[in-house]
């Protein structure tokens, strides 16, 4: 089966509630789509979102650098050779990873379907069904508490609260949570980088001597300051989880090698496909650190992908929080992954599995 075409399409799916972190707020998710076509007539779909404040791509530097670099390494091509399609889409352009995770899940996604079993089995097998968290937007401490209770009557079990500059506020946050929902969920605490080292290690001790018993906190601090990482993960109870801090296997490694911290959280759009994915799952699971499955707030086209991955790796990856699609008001993707609240399960269907998307907007 060779690949014979590339097309780019824009997909927007409305979110319940406005998405609002320490550096950014979001009404929609917005994933640039790739459709690869193959000499046969089947489709493989890959899919990413812009998220410039995080890794610097914007729609438009992803559609020039697919157009430009990665789409003539990937035309032609035998989409058996798995191993040349990936080096060529890594080897295109320098950086730009939501456009070449976009591609490589795309990519994934035709090659499951030539060998006709779904992706999860090929990357290792396991049990098509996980659980996600779900993400609790920063908000005044009586919305975030109401979104809470909310969550939990969905059926979530597990809560990521994003917090954020106002350490003092973000502490009266999640005790009012804590309060609120008891032992119903566990809590992850998500500062996107607000912190200092020393404000999380005061946060934290506070929450800590009060009781509040938290599941992981997830980068206190800058994404470039690793001794301030390490200086929390060594004086807090809390297991300490590196989002920003590692987007690739090289920083997974230096990270682990000075025990900056206790997780490593793996998102496709910021390692740059499912191939460096896996390769921070395999160091991590040789040094015996656990991670989580994220996304980036995208459709459910490259969660799909995350989900596939999350459990052929449950060796390694440990807790989930693929949330996207339950953030948005509906799923515009039929077939494949189904999203029903906290839980994730993958169709047998060949690849993704993915039929039809409704509203998308051929570029």
């Amino acid at each position: 089966m060779k690949i014979v075409d590339l097309r780019l399409g824009m997909l927007r799916a409305p979110l319940r509630t406005p998405f609002k972190t320490a550096l950014r707020t979001v009404n929609a998710v917005e994933d640039l789509v790739v459709m690869l076509h193959a000499d046969d007539g089947r489709i493989g779909y890959g899919s990413a979102p812009a998220t410039a404040v995080i890794t610097g791509d914007t729609h438009g530097s992803m559609r020039e650098a697919i157009a430009r670099y990665i789409a003539p390494r990937v035309i032609g091509q035998d989409i058996a050779d798995l191993r040349h399609l990936l080096g060529g889409i890594q080897g295109a352009i320098e950086r730009n990873g939501n456009a070449k995770a976009a591609v490589e899940i795309a990519v994934h996604d035709l090659w499951a379907q030539h060998y006709d079993a779904p992706l999860y089995r090929l990357l290792g097998g396991g049990t098509p069904v996980i659980r996600t968290d779900l993400t609790i937007s920063v908000d005044t401490i009586e919305t975030m508490v109401a979104d809470a209770l909310t969550a939990i009557d969905r059926g979530f079990d597990a809560l990521k609260i994003k917090l954020g500059k106002d350490i003092d506020v973000d502490i009266e946050r999640v005790r009012a949570i804590h309060d609120a929902v008891g032992d119903r969920a566990s809590l992850r605490l998500d500062a996107n980088q607000g912190w200092s080292a020393k404000e999380a290690v005061r946060a934290l001790h506070a929450l800590e001597n009060a009781g509040v018993r938290l599941d992981l906190v997830e980068q206190p601090v800058k994404a470039h300051d690793i001794d301030g990482l390490r200086y929390v993960t060594e004086r807090v109870a809390t297991p300490v989880m590196a989002d920003e801090s590692v987007f690739g296997p090289r920083e997974a490694l230096a990270l682990i090698q000075r025990r900056a911290a206790d997780i490593i959280n793996i998102k496709l759009t910021k390692s740059g496909g499912l191939s460096n994915a896996l390769r921070i799952a395999d160091l991590a699971a040789l040094h015996g650190v656990e991670c989580m499955i994220g996304c980036m707030l995208e459709s459910s086209i490259g969660v799909a992908a995350a989900a596939h991955l999350a459990v052929a790796r449950a060796d390694v990856i440990t807790r989930v929080d693929l949330d996207a699609p339950s953030l948005c008001v509906d799923d515009p993707v039929d077939g494949g992954t189904r999203f029903d609240a906290s839980t994730i399960t993958l169709s047998d269907a060949p690849g993704l599995g993915i039929r039809r998307i409704h509203g998308l907007e051929a570029l």
